[in-house]
Parts: C-alpha cells; structure tokens; sequence
C-alpha cells in the first residue's frame, strides 16, 4: 500500500519580510498568556467534558442528572467538573442540599457553537 504524502508548500526565494514580521510581534501575546491558552484549549480536547458542556448549555443541571443523562457516575461526573471550574468553564450554585452547575458565561457557548459550526462545514 503506497501511502502519499502531500507536499508542504515553502519558499522559492528567502526573503524575510520584517514589516510583517515586526507587525505580528507587536500582536502576539506574551508567552504566559499563550500557554494558558493552549491548556484553556486542551480542556475541550475531551469528549467527556465536551458532552457536559453541551448539557449544561442547554440547562443548568446537578451532578445526579448530568450523571443519569450522560449514563456516568457521579464520581465520573464530579470529577470531570472539577476540571471544567478550575479552567472557568462553569459555574456553581447551591440550593440547600443541591449544587447546580451551568456554563460560566457565553463564551463557552459561543465557543462550542463556533466549533461545531466549523466541523460541521465539509
């Protein structure tokens, strides 16, 4: 089985363009931020996590129905939402015994949505 490779584009000619250059470095970010960018990212790189975000988009939910819609314990489940509030994903709140969880602001949403919306283009 012969397996193709496709070729990656380059430069015929070096020529390094430092106005473009310079412009870019003023824009970037600094490395810290960068880095917490890529952990906020690798958050969603888990279907798990990914399937509670999307219940808990469409509602607030405690950790007995997250479990019973997602067919997890509730062991699995607050586990997982503990990443999801250490990386701000969601929220909390009490109700006397209760605690019911939902997104911790649009951007999440807007970032599922977006996504989705993105895979979903072929």
């Amino acid at each position: 089985m012969k397996i193709e490779q496709e070729r990656v584009e380059g430069c015929d000619y070096i020529h390094v363009h430092k106005d473009v250059i310079h412009k870019v470095n003023e824009q970037m970010p600094e490395e810290d931020k960068l880095y917490d960018l890529a952990d906020f990212f690798k958050v969603f790189a888990d279907s798990t996590r990914i399937k509670m975000l999307y219940v808990l988009m469409c509602s607030e939910m405690c950790v007995c129905d997250l479990a019973q819609i997602l067919n997890m314990t509730q062991s699995a489940i607050s586990h997982q939402l503990r990443t999801l509030k250490q990386m701000d994903l969601v929220r909390n709140r009490r109700e006397g015994k209760t605690v019911f969880y939902s997104l911790a602001d649009g951007h999440i949403k807007t970032i599922l949505s977006q996504g989705l919306d993105h895979i979903e283009e072929e």
